[in-house]
């Protein structure tokens, strides 16, 4: 897989793509990240990419001039399944959405900046409008690696045990049940007697259970989407 991020500042995204799990699937050749600098394409010498809005009002403006020559280029060395336009204002990121990005080959992810991008970008450029919270970050780029991050990390040959991925919060619809590792017993707080017993299938129902119960308590409106689907 492929992903393209498109940004005004990519060296903030130089620490999130250079540890970890995206390190390794890019090492292992499982996952492609390729960050552009958008000012490359800037129609003027300087590299500026932004204005001022018409109409006035505060803030500055990315233009669609540079944002379609990267895309333009981009587009015409491989096909892509998305152009993500990372948004405040865009589709809820869930876990839903990272399983269906992760079987595609190829995907750009566009960084917004200072006040947003020329909306001729997103009536015309995007597929897909993105937003990881309801909330104002300073830039795209944030969302833009946690979204790669929870993408790459389910491609095949990504992560160490492919099956730890699978037993991940949301992937069943409901968050994960509580863990535990040694020692079994720490200051009086022990670990269930049922995670020691080694009995298989009271385990499983054991965790259900508690994934179900903490579902409830903590993110109840699941347990409603669940039941409507």
């Amino acid at each position: 897989m492929r992903i393209d991020i498109i940004s005004v500042m990519p060296e903030l995204l130089e620490g999130p793509f250079a540890h970890s799990i995206i390190k390794r699937a890019v090492e292992r050749g499982v996952a492609e990240v390729v960050v552009h600098n958008l000012r490359d394409y800037s129609v003027k010498s300087t590299g500026r990419v932004d204005d001022y809005p018409y109409g006035g009002g505060a803030g500055m403006v990315m233009q669609v001039e540079p944002i379609d020559r990267l895309i333009t280029k981009l587009k015409g060395e491989r096909r892509y399944d998305e152009v993500i336009f990372m948004s405040p204002d865009g589709e809820r990121f869930t876990q839903g959405m990272a399983n269906g990005l992760s079987l595609m080959e190829n995907i750009i992810i566009l960084c917004g900046h200072y006040k947003g991008v020329d909306y001729r970008v997103r009536e015309h450029l995007v597929t897909r409008e993105v937003s990881i919270g309801d909330y104002v970050l300073t830039g795209g780029e944030l969302p833009a690696a946690v979204v790669a991050d929870a993408v790459v990390r389910l491609l095949p040959g990504a992560m160490g045990d492919e099956q730890s991925a699978l037993t991940d919060s949301f992937q069943d619809g409901m968050v994960e049940a509580p863990i535990y590792t040694r020692p079994a017993e720490y200051r009086g707080w022990r670990v269930p007697e049922v995670l020691l017993s080694g009995h298989e299938r009271r385990i499983e129902e054991w965790r259900y259970e508690q994934s179900v119960e903490r579902t409830r308590r903590l993110r109840p409106e699941l347990l409603t989407m669940n039941n409507e689907q």
